[in-house]
Parts: structure tokens; C-alpha cells; sequence
């Protein structure tokens, strides 16, 4: 006996049934936290996420738009949402360029720019109206999270102030636009109610937060029930977000002087040791082109001073290779100065010329044969540099939280190592460890980039 169609059984099934919304996250981690902002409410309204375009009623598509290759990747996303669905809607910061969408692109639904989040949602309902059933439809307090349970990141302004020859950010995404201190810690401690057990601080120029606010204080009641008032500054909402009892590890640092203050939150345990600090170059000449803030900075001494107060700090950085007008002097300059340096953790890019950046006309493009090979001289000496760094480890104990489980060995991160950027430390076991769980690890062998130890506390 052949049953009845479910659908044709009932017409108004269809009616009822929740709409569904497929979503592709493209960019950086302050992409990612629009992303799960534009998913809560979404949720929040009774929409269901999709893990496949085919079935969807619609695609959401958050673009990156900071380099060709990134805006090249995005383009190839909408094109496979288009193929495999046909309604597409694309936001993000390549959406502050809609033509170059658009042109190639002509029937996606909509583009919105990088935090419109009211025209997205706006477009999802021209799409697909809500069914909301405030009855079944519930958003746990922390949101919907893009990240494993146990991290979160946390975003504490929007936009930029600086101009770096280099950068289009503030073009895309504006000027710094901090969120009052009471607003971040309140997002904070739910989700550290939630089970978060690292927060992931990150903006655009996290040392320049609370600027654009002059600092203004807003009232937060803490743990305790105490009311109190924090001050819209770095070090003060550093020390605050300490109080939570997670993991607070700082991203996107640049070295202002009063960083120098945040170091000792560092040695005292309040926040991680760890500082990433996107230098990008060390020779002045291709440091001044770049227009980068505090490029005048003496950073070899203040990072000998950093380690002085805090000898387990961790220092991870990124730099540029192959920028307009760098000479052969400024590149071994820069590889002196990571010689002298000795920085834990470094990535590494070939200078990509970004439509719009005044860095393109400042001096003669070097040869992309020439920026392959400083890459690779490049890459080459920070390895034997970070594979000293980790053998100084190797006998010590380290906290590790659990990213992922296997049989036998459990991939996790030390204090030291951020999520996806970083090294990992695999833990072997007697018994089986959980994700999200905080194990201390005796480190038995390293490698270049990853430690390897047993498990010896839970």
C-alpha cells in the first residue's frame, strides 16, 4: 500500500513550514561575528539555517573585500549559491561596492554593505516572508554562534580611524565606532553563562577602543551584584572582561604606549599572555609608506620590556613582503629585526595591490617573482625562529583546551595559540578527553609549529 503524500495530505503544510536560509561566511573573525549577529536575528524570527543551498529558499552570502584574491573567492561563492539555489542575497565588505557584483552578477536579490544589518534582514523578508511561532522558536540568551561551543569571538567596535596606504577597511566599514563597555561585558557574561571558555577580543584597532567615545564610563552590575561603572577604554575593559572567569585573548593590537599597561593584566593572569600585533614590516622607509601608527615606535625595546614584566607572553604578528618601492635593504632589515625580535607566531603576504589603496602609486611594484622568493626566505627564517621558541617548552605543563577528540589523541591550544591561526598541542590521554575541556598537558615534543605532550591534570 503506497502511503499519501505528506504535502498532498495536507495542503497547508507547506504554509506552516519554517523558511529555510542557507549562509556563507567569507573574511575575517569581525565578518564572522556579523555573520552570527544577522543568524540570531534571523532565528530569532523563526528562520532555519540550511546546510545546503539546494532546498534553501534563500542564500545569504557575507563577502570579503579587502584583497583581489578575497574579492575573487566571494564572486566564485555567489556564483555557486546562483547555481545550486537562484535566490541570492550578498552583504559584507564587498557589498560596499555593489557594482562589482551586480556587473557580473546581475540577479542577485539584493547587496547591502558590511554591518547593515537591518537591509539584510529587510531583503531575507522581501524574499521569503517570516513564520514566526514565538511558541517554538527560541534563541538561547548568547545568540547563535558560528564557533565551537567553548570560544566566542567578541567584537568591541566597528571600523577604523587609521589610514594605512595599504588598507581600504575604513572605506568599506567606516570610522571607529566603539560599543559602550557595559554593552560588551553584559554580551560577555552571557556567553560565558553559556559555556564559553575563551573570548576571542577583536575590532579593527583594538588598542584605539573607547576613543571615538572619549572614554565615556556606562554602569555595569558584575558577578557580584555590584554595581559599577567601566570606563570605554582598553586596559579598563581588559581588566573587567578578566573578572569573567574565561580565557580573554586580545586581537589586532597595534603598539600604542599605553599597551604597555595591558602587559601587567598579563603577568597577574587577568587576561592571556598573548598580544597579536599586526606589524607589518620593520624597515622605516617601507613602514612610513605604509602610513602605519606608531611605526616610529622603538618596538624592539618595548617588546624586551614586555617579556621582562611578563616572560610568558606570547607575540604573534603579521607582516608584508614585497610592499611598493621595499628594497633588498629593507627586506634584510626586516629579516634582522625578526632575528632580534624572536616572535612566537608570524604570518606572512605577498603585497597585493588593492583597487582603491593609495599604496598602489606610492613606489614601483616589485616583481611578483621577487615577492615569491622574499616569501619564501621569509617564511623560511621564522621557522627555525618559532621551532627555538617551542623546544623552550618541552618538559614544561601547559593548560590546553580541547578543540577536537580522536581516538587515541586530542588536538587542543595552549595560552598561546589562537584558533586557526596557530599552532596546536596534541594531547595523548588515558582517558578521553571532551571538547571545550581545560587539560594540563607535560609537553614531551615540538615540532616547528605544534607541541606534543600527555595529559597529567584535568
Amino acid at each position: 500500500m503506497v502511503q499519501d503524500d505528506p504535502a498532498q495530505a495536507d495542503p497547508t503544510a507547506d504554509a506552516r513550514r519554517a523558511p529555510k536560509v542557507s549562509f556563507v561566511s567569507l573574511g575575517c573573525p569581525k565578518a564572522l561575528v556579523d555573520s552570527e549577529r544577522i543568524i540570531t536575528r534571523l532565528r530569532a524570527e523563526g528562520y532555519e539555517l540550511s546546510r545546503a543551498h539546494a532546498g534553501a529558499d534563500v542564500v545569504l552570502v557575507n563577502t570579503c573585500g579587502f584583497l583581489d584574491s578575497a574579492q575573487a573567492e566571494s564572486l566564485a561563492a555567489i556564483g555557486q549559491a546562483l547555481n545550486e539555489n537562484g535566490k541570492v542575497i550578498v552583504t559584507g565588505c564587498m557589498g560596499a561596492e555593489p557594482e562589482k557584483i551586480t556587473e557580473r552578477y546581475p540577479d542577485v536579490l539584493a547587496v547591502t554593505g558590511p554591518q547593515q544589518y537591518e537591509s539584510v534582514v529587510a531583503a531575507v523578508h522581501r524574499a521569503v516572508p517570516p513564520r514566526h511561532d514565538p511558541f517554538l522558536d527560541l534563541v538561547p540568551p548568547e545568540g547563535i554562534k558560528l564557533t565551537p561551543r567553548h570560544y566566542a569571538y567578541l567584537k568591541i567596535s566597528e571600523g577604523c580611524n587609521n589610514r594605512c596606504s595599504f588598507c581600504i577597511i575604513p572605506k568599506l566599514r567606516g570610522d571607529l565606532a566603539s560599543r559602550p563597555a557595559a554593552d560588551v561585558l553584559r554580551e560577555a557574561e552571557r556567553l560565558v553563562a553559556a559555556g564559553v571558555k575563551e573570548l576571542l577580543v577583536i575590532s579593527q584597532d583594538t588598542s584605539a577602543y573607547g576613543v571615538d567615545l572619549k572614554y565615556a564610563a556606562s554602569r555595569w552590575k558584575d558577578r557580584q551584584g555590584h554595581d559599577r561603572e567601566v570606563r570605554a577604554k582598553f586596559l579598563d575593559l581588559a581588566g573587567a572582561l578578566g573578572e569573567l572567569g574565561a580565557w580573554v585573548r586580545l586581537h589586532y593590537v597595534y603598539p600604542y604606549p599605553h599597551v604597555d599597561e595591558v602587559i601587567a593584566l598579563m603577568a597577574d593572569g587577568k587576561v592571556l599572555p598573548y598580544l597579536d600585533i599586526p606589524f607589518q614590516h620593520a624597515a622605516p622607509d617601507v613602514l612610513k609608506r605604509m602610513k602605519r601608527p606608531a611605526a616610529t615606535e622603538k618596538t624592539l625595546e618595548r617588546i624586551a620590556r614586555w617579556r621582562e614584566i611578563c616572560p610568558e607572553l606570547t607575540i604573534r604578528s603579521t607582516f608584508i613582503v614585497g610592499f611598493p618601492g621595499e628594497t633588498d635593504a629593507d627586506f634584510a632589515l626586516l629579516l634582522d629585526w625578526l632575528d632580534e625580535a624572536e616572535l612566537d607566531r608570524v604570518g606572512c603576504f605577498r603585497y597585493e595591490p588593492v583597487k582603491g589603496a593609495v599604496a598602489n602609486d606610492l613606489a614601483a611594484p616589485v616583481p611578483d617573482a621577487v615577492k615569491d622568493e622574499r616569501w619564501h626566505r621569509f617564511m623560511q627564517r621564522q621557522q627555525a625562529i618559532s621551532a627555538r621558541r617551542l623546544k623552550r617548552k618541552v618538559g614544561t605543563r601547559q593548560q590546553v583546551i580541547i578543540d577536537e577528540v580522536g581516538t587515541t589523541v586530542a588536538k587542543g591550544r595552549s595560552k598561546a595559540d589562537a584558533p586557526e591561526i596557530d599552532g596546536a598541542v596534541y594531547v595523548a590521554s588515558r582517558r578521553p578527553l571532551r571538547v571545550g575541556e581545560i587539560a594540563t598537558v607535560k609537553i614531551e615534543r615540538a615540532d616547528e609549529y605544534d607541541l606534543h605532550g600527555t595529559a597529567v591534570g584535568f
